[in-house]
């Protein structure tokens, strides 16, 4: 029906005919021409329509936004003044001597160009909302970001081989949505998590080298970067160790971001160890782009008669550290009020803190409630330590080293953005040797960090089993900007290895030959060593898009609820299906006595 894409006829189409077609972005009648911004997803040309056709004016005349239309005219150089330099088409603009209304459109609920549109709006008309130019840049951004990174793998040898939707569920991770069978009654699938055990068979299989851009589901609690249900690129990889993945995978990052921004990610990405990044950051996925550390005080704090501070200074599952704010005597007290409030939500008590107003002054030039409780000798050992200057404000995490690293690595990350401290530019990072498993106070057990089939460092199941908390993994996360957009590990490609690891986890030999008899019998076969990672999609676009949730990334996302407005889903289901499933509704009492209908099997 078309000759062009709208975006893409510019000032070498002059003279030449051309047929568009497109959306309406904008009609403006000018002292009897009619001007119309005809849209499509390359970008938008201007349409002039001349009062002396009569018949094409008349319909020019009842054309509203987003009618879509099939326009045919001659490309001409714009009158001088009249260019705009903006738009890749602004030189030119077509005389148009065909109008056809393809489809006549209601009022859309919102303006195509406004920005200030509720989110919940935005995915009920998702249809709409993709008609936008900054989304319509996005998907195509996502489209070249996928293509880029097959094309690499498939260079380097990788197979696309498609894993199974439907799988059972397991006891690790995240919640799992679960299908019930309608053949096998009472039984249920569930939907991954991720791939990760199909992927590992078929490096026993002699596969080698495997990709697969995955849908994944996970039924947990949701935030910006968190759906459902996402998309993650699954590799895997035989034969390796950590430095062979590692390689591989920063190449392809590498490649993606100097081929789609034009930017270079640097010679090699820095390698920081867990230990290191959770002491000078609090967090597993430091923004180095902020210059803001933690700095350790325990020391200097363990004999000081103030308890708040000697008492988790001098406890070894404690922490006393601080973070030094240039210039921040001019934050006002509103400001630091805010951010005792922030760290709470962190488990933290409060933040104390120190005005440096003049530190050559000593104690008399510090400002603080808690100045008076800590002697002259530890004062200036905590200004030197901090490198705190004259104007400087130091806040202080003291308390369990969890809460000290959630609380001030969080703290660490607003105030970088609050004052204008984030760099510009990336800030690639590994971060590795993470350990093995963490103590479930709760549950009283150990619980894998990243998951039961990670290999540990230890190679003799019997240390593990008697060193389990000092074990470290064999894991790598790759960081990007302060989010974690890739993690991945060397697997445990030993049968009595596996058992040993789910063994510490609280998973006996019945429940393991239930939940991974399938893995665990194939470990018996020759599994060779292999490791993999899997990037999350949505992540990586939504940085490089600089957008700030995932759903703008994501065509059709689902809001925090995990509810889809534009289809209404989840919804219910007829009699009929429930019966088939041996399903029947029950009425479930909420809390205020409020009755819910859930089902049961």
């Amino acid at each position: 029906m078309r000759s062009h894409y709208c975006g893409v006829v510019d000032a070498g189409f002059i003279d030449q005919e051309v047929t568009l077609c497109g959306w309406v972005h904008r009609r403006r009648d000018h002292g009897g021409v009619i001007f119309i911004d005809l849209r499509d997803r390359e970008g938008l040309i201007q349409v002039v329509i001349d009062p002396d056709t009569a018949e094409i004016f008349s319909i020019a005349e009842q054309v509203r936004n987003e009618y879509v239309l099939k326009i045919t005219g001659k490309v001409r150089a714009r009158p001088p003044g009249t260019t705009n330099d903006d738009m890749p088409t602004g030189q030119i603009e077509v005389l148009a001597k065909d109008l056809v209304v393809l489809n006549a459109a209601e009022t859309p609920p919102f303006q195509i160009d406004d920005d200030d549109v509720q989110e919940e709006t935005r995915m009920r008309y998702r249809y709409i909302d993709l008609r936008r130019p900054k989304m319509q840049q996005r998907m195509r951004l996502r489209s070249a970001v996928t293509a880029k990174l097959r094309s690499f793998l498939d260079a380097e040898g990788f197979l696309d081989v498609e894993t199974p939707i439907l799988t059972r569920a397991t006891p690790e991770g995240a919640r799992d949505y679960l299908v019930p069978s309608r053949t096998h009654q009472g039984e249920f699938f569930a939907l991954p998590q991720s791939p990760q055990l199909f992927k590992q068979i078929l490096m026993m299989s002699g596969i080698d080298r495997y990709y697969q851009f995955a849908r994944c589901f996970r039924d947990e609690d949701l935030r910006a970067d968190r759906q459902p249900e996402f998309s993650q690129l699954d590799i895997e990889m035989s034969f390796v160790e950590e430095k062979d993945v590692m390689g591989t995978m920063e190449r392809m990052m590498k490649e993606l971001f100097a081929s789609e921004l034009n930017v270079d990610l640097g010679e090699s990405f820095p390698t920081m160890t867990y230990a290191e990044a959770m002491m000078r950051y609090g967090s597993d996925k430091p923004d180095l782009r902020i210059d803001l550390e933690l700095i350790e005080l325990s020391d200097i704090l363990k004999n000081v008669d103030f308890k708040v501070f000697s008492g988790p200074a001098s406890d070894p599952q404690g922490r006393v550290a601080a973070i030094c704010v240039k210039d921040g005597c001019k934050l006002t007290r509103k400001v630091i009020d805010q951010y005792d409030e922030y760290v709470r939500r962190y488990g933290a008590k409060g933040l104390a803190y120190i005005k440096c107003n003049d530190v050559a002054a000593g104690r008399d030039g510090l400002q603080s409630p808690i100045v008076k409780n800590i002697d002259d000798e530890s004062l200036a050992k905590i200004i030197e330590a901090t490198g705190a200057e004259t104007g400087d404000l130091i806040f202080f995490g003291a308390g369990k080293s969890t809460v000290v690293n959630d609380s001030l690595g969080a703290l660490r990350i607003k105030i970088g953005h609050d004052q204008g401290l984030v760099a510009e530019g990336w800030r690639p990072l590994w971060v590795v040797d993470f350990p093995m498993f963490e103590w479930d106070e709760r549950e009283k057990r150990w619980s894998a960090l990243h998951h039961p089939f990670t290999a540990p460092s230890i190679n003799d199941p019997a240390q593990l089993r008697s060193e389990p908390g000092s074990a470290l993994s064999r894991a790598y996360d790759m960081v990007l900007n302060g989010s974690e957009v890739g993690g991945g590990s060397i697997r445990i490609h030993d049968n009595n290895m596996q058992h040993a690891v789910l063994e510490l986890l609280g998973i006996g030999p019945e429940e393991a030959e239930d939940k991974f008899g399938f893995l665990l019998n194939a470990l018996r076969y020759g599994a060779p060593p292999h490791g993999g990672l899997a990037f999350g999609i949505d992540r990586i676009v939504m940085l490089m898009a600089g957008a700030d949730s995932i759903r703008d990334v994501m065509a059709f996302p689902k809001t925090q609820s995990a509810s889809c407005p534009l289809t209404n889903a989840p919804g219910k289901v007829s009699d009929r299906q429930m019966r088939e499933l041996n399903l029947r509704p029950r009425k479930v009492a909420e809390k205020a006595g409020e009755e819910s209908t859930k089902a049961d099997s």
